[in-house]
């Protein structure tokens, strides 16, 4: 626990430091570096069920797929979503002719899916929260946004843990994550919630206008609802894996997946909410 409380607290710092002191160019490149780590031990987890992802070309195209449509809406004002479908149809394409060549007849459709699978589940999903810091005219209150779908999606986490261990009874998921108990998720939702409000009431004037601490709240609930069930479709990918954590780098959490895993989809359900309220 210590070293869970420790590896938290310098990442927090990490985020600070990115988001508030060097501004959103550093914070689009910390999402890569994590969405790169992420993808990665994907992959890994996809090699232990038997799979044979195309794992280097795989990660490449998946950091240029979060760095390239920002800086390309940035100084070319073209939209991410053509650029990203752009990148999915050329790893299709690549990944076919690479499987004439470097792959087995009995295992040319699992390289071609599973290499998809990892593009399409982490750097595609993780992507929208770079699209969230040009939702607003001002970059810097669309880092705000950022800020708040991680503080209410990975918080009900931490909420969950606590409450968890101090009133589980009913497991949530005996079978793919049995110390997740509905008490724990329970505690988990109230936490982000209270959060939601506490950080858009306290600093409603870094925040866009429209996202107002009644938004704030009320938003909460399904993010962290959603967070939830991401954190679980980790659990079972590792259990099928016959992994304990997705990577080892990070003391008391694990690894790059390990971290992100309730953002990846908790990351398009909010741009989609927030796009709903503007």
């Amino acid at each position: 626990m210590k070293k869970r409380i420790f590896s938290t607290l310098i990442l927090w710092v990490i985020v600070v430091i990115c988001f508030f002191f060097i501004g959103p160019d550093a914070a689009v490149w910390l999402l890569a570096v994590l969405s790169l780590g992420s993808q990665y031990e994907f992959y890994g987890l996809l090699e232990k069920m038997g799979q044979r992802p195309f794992k280097k070309f795989g990660t490449i195209l998946g950091t240029v797929m979060i760095i390239v449509p920002y800086y390309t809406n940035l100084f070319a004002h073209s939209h991410a979503g053509n650029v990203q479908s752009g990148i999915i149809a050329v790893t299709i394409v690549a990944c076919c002719l690479r499987i004439l060549r470097e792959r087995k007849s009995d295992e040319r459709i699992k390289s071609l899916s599973s290499t998809l699978l990892g593009l399409i589940y982490i750097p595609f999903m993780l992507s929208f929260l770079v699209r969230m810091i040009e939702l607003p005219a001002e970059p810097a209150k669309g880092l705000m946004l950022v800020v708040w779908l991680i503080v209410t999606a990975k918080f009900t986490d931490v909420g969950a843990l606590l409450f968890g261990k101090a009133f589980g009874r009913h497991p949530m998921s005996p079978n793919t994550s049995p110390n997740k108990t509905w008490e724990g998720a329970a505690g988990g939702c109230l936490l982000s919630v209270a959060l939601g409000f506490a950080l858009t009431f306290f600093a409603r004037d870094y925040f866009p206008a429209f996202f107002t601490p009644l938004w704030g709240t009320l938003l909460a609930l399904p993010i962290a609802i959603i967070a939830i069930v991401s954190d679980l479709v980790e659990s079972m990918l590792k259990r099928m894996a016959l992994q304990k954590d997705s990577g080892s780098f990070i003391p008391g959490i694990g690894g790059a997946f390990d971290l992100t895993d309730s953002l990846v989809l908790s990351a398009p359900t909010g741009y989609l909410l927030f796009g709903l309220i503007i």
